[in-house]
């Protein structure tokens, strides 16, 4: 951990109580460290100090800590060590001896605890031999008993063989919608032409993919969670998962008082399961990201790495959800950005989920169904592939977002740039470029001032290009369709008015100014 005396004090000034829990302990280890231990582990990790005094009433961050140091320090060790590895207090010990330091500040010795944030398969830790009153969670209020439903997920995360395998007693193939399960081996068979399970009947087939199984306790037969979810008839998959429900909104081009122009929600019109849900979806999140024509052998290949970050978002929005929550599996569209929202909790920090690190998904079958028919199909790649793909479009960088109060976790991909990338020349923004400057003569001085780097670039192309489309634009300005249409509208309503004549695929701009 190598912690001194500065780290110490840039730590106090800081003042994260979320990560840091401070304890006067002069001669004795508090019985709220192991709530405090318990709490740190459950939720990110975070650093004990003994022989600090915290003013929780003073505001001022800079005067809210004393050191008053320990009597002890070899004792309140030892003490330490003894209760966290005794089984009948805490039911796991994450520390290694590293992380228990003795630290001298101003004269005074402190001893410094760093709790680590334990693993998915680890959690929940608990404290006193009871997993349901020993369990804690930190806020920035402090430690407080963890949630039923919160530890409820936490016990099926440590399941080695995930959520999904769940046996559904008295669910069969008549609980299957067939013409969604004829659809899936379509595909299948599209990508495995040759392969043996193209044989299979439907029930066997539902039997290799994962989804039907038996139980060798009773021989009883049936679906599982992942059969019936991804497969299965709307009103079957209601009456044993209403806690679920799925819905897709589409806030992007809306005019006046319109709250969204398109949604898929359960009405009744299709059957609600989650294959028909992402089929029915990816078309409508993708259809305006651009699509250079590309020919890869005598066919087209329009897959571009974009349109597969998407892909990849959507299915790891369901693979790594926890269905059995009271929650929604929400998927929204906007001008500017696409947000995923699944139930369930990170497994991993965000900082290695950033760096690449893989968990397993909490629903190891559905997972390998999409797999088969090449969706996330890049296993031990996938949120990397998400950022490189976004990266090479100089988009923001993906917002991954744990909301722990709503269990619930969040990715938001904006298709916006990082930063506006100058697209005129001259020494100053606003100076127009050649090809502009007889065009827009007649625009006011006031109004050329209104116009954004982005708003120049686009009348730039319309003059030097006048057949270029909404998508080459997009293409060579690194926005979206979307984007690029805000965009028009925005200056149009400052007089110069672009107009497409001779129709959309043959067609020509040309620029009109409203005296």
């Amino acid at each position: 951990m190598n912690m001194d005396e500065k780290t110490i004090k840039e730590t106090l000034q800081k003042g994260e109580r979320v990560t840091l829990e401070c304890k006067k302990a002069q001669s004795n280890i508090p019985g709220s460290v192991w709530e405090t231990y318990s709490a740190f582990a459950n939720t990110y990790g975070g650093l004990i100090l003994l022989g600090v005094y915290e003013d929780l009433k003073e505001k001022d961050i800079s005067k809210r800590f004393t050191i008053t140091g320990v009597d002890d320090a070899d004792k309140i060790r030892k003490d330490f060590w003894n209760i966290v590895n005794n089984p009948e207090k805490v039911n796991v010990n994450l520390l290694r001896d590293e992380d228990v330091e003795t630290i001298v500040i101003d004269g005074k010795t402190i001893v410094a605890i760093k709790i680590p944030q334990a693993d998915y398969n680890t959690r929940p830790v608990y404290i006193n031999n009871n997993p349901i009153r020993g369990t804690f969670i930190r806020n920035h209020e402090g430690d407080y008993h963890c949630p039923e439903e919160m530890l409820t997920m936490m016990m099926r995360d440590a399941n080695h063989d995930g959520n999904d395998r769940l046996f559904l007693k008295n669910y069969t193939m008549d609980d299957i919608d067939i013409p969604t399960l004829e659809r899936y081996r379509q595909r299948f068979h599209n990508r495995y032409a040759e392969h043996p399970f193209n044989d299979l009947d439907n029930q066997e087939f539902l039997r290799q993919m994962g989804g039907f199984t038996k139980d060798r306790e009773n021989g009883l037969e049936c679906l599982n969670m992942a059969g019936l979810l991804m497969f299965g008839k709307g009103l079957p998959i209601r009456d044993r998962f209403d806690n679920l429900r799925l819905d897709y909104i589409d806030k992007s081009g809306l005019i006046g008082d319109q709250r969204y122009s398109d949604r898929l929600t359960y009405d009744g019109t299709w059957e609600n399961n989650l294959y028909n849900f992402v089929t029915m979806v990816l078309p409508k999140l993708t259809k305006e990201l651009p699509r250079p024509f590309k020919m890869v052998g005598l066919e087209r290949d329009d897959d571009t790495p974009q349109h597969k970050a998407i892909r990849e978002a959507m299915t790891n929005c369901i693979i790594h959800a926890d269905l059995m929550l009271n929650s929604v599996l929400k998927v929204e569209k906007y001008d500017n950005k696409f947000v995923f929202t699944n139930p369930g909790l990170l497994r991993l920090p965000v900082e290695q989920i950033y760096a690449g690190e893989e968990t397993r998904a909490r629903n190891q079958r559905i997972q390998n169904m999409f797999r088969m028919i090449g969706f996330g199909e890049n296993l031990g790649s996938g949120f990397p592939l998400i950022l490189s793909a976004w990266n090479e479009k100089h988009w923001l960088k993906p917002e991954l977002i744990e909301q722990r109060e709503l269990m619930q976790v969040k990715l938001i991909l904006s298709i916006e740039t990082k930063e506006e990338i100058p697209l005129v020349s001259g020494e100053e923004a606003k100076e127009l470029p050649d090809v502009l400057k007889n065009v827009l003569k007649d625009v006011r001085k006031d109004v050329l001032k209104e116009l954004s780097d982005r708003q120049i670039g686009i009348l730039e192309i319309v003059c030097a290009s006048p057949e270029a489309t909404w998508m080459e634009m997009s293409e060579k300005l690194k926005v979206s369709d979307k984007t690029i249409q805000r965009e028009f509208t925005a200056i149009r309503k400052l007089g110069i008015d672009i107009v497409r004549k001779d129709g959309r695929k043959n067609g020509r701009w040309e620029i009109k100014i409203s005296k």
